[in-house]
């Protein structure tokens, strides 16, 4: 049985790729950032290629990653940002309407989104997976979105 089977290269070649990244928790943020463009450049992406906006927090991401998706500027999309849970049920707000609104995005215009915003219980947690030893999530989300690029380039 021959099965046509269609995979994802890690390959930045010409993509034009934006990254949305919430000021909010900067200290984590940048190095999600960092780590973004760190894969994209080590997986043959021109810098010139690459277009990073800061918006103030993960609430502001979807409208700014929705507005970057419309104008057929970007071959794809990176989110990053940090919510840390704290006392209050704000928390549970911010993550759920921007994982939301992200995803919405995608689904809505077809261009690939990656979700690079960090939902978690503490700030170690959060600096553990922004370079330490959680890996950086940052890299990560450019990573899965440069597959996502290929693979839906290569269905049509």
């Amino acid at each position: 049985m021959d099965v046509r089977s269609i995979e994802g290269k890690l390959d930045a070649g010409e993509s034009r790729v934006g990254i949305v990244v919430a000021r909010f928790n900067s200290f984590i943020t940048e190095r999600l950032a960092e780590g973004a463009v760190d894969c994209i450049v080590r997986h043959g992406g021109a810098p010139e290629r690459i277009t990073l906006v800061r918006v103030p927090g993960s609430w502001e991401i979807p409208i700014v990653v929705q507005k970057m998706a419309g104008s057929g500027a970007y071959d794809g999309i990176i989110a990053l940002g940090a919510v840390i849970r704290g006392a209050t049920p704000h928390f549970d707000y911010v993550a759920a309407e921007v994982s939301k609104g992200v995803a919405s995005v995608g689904l809505q215009t077809g261009v690939p989104i990656s979700f690079g915003v960090l939902t978690t219980d503490s700030i170690e947690q959060a600096v553990e997976r922004a370079g330490t030893k959680a890996g950086n999530k940052g890299w990560d989300a450019a990573l899965g979105l440069l597959e996502m690029i290929d693979l839906l380039s290569q269905i049509g």
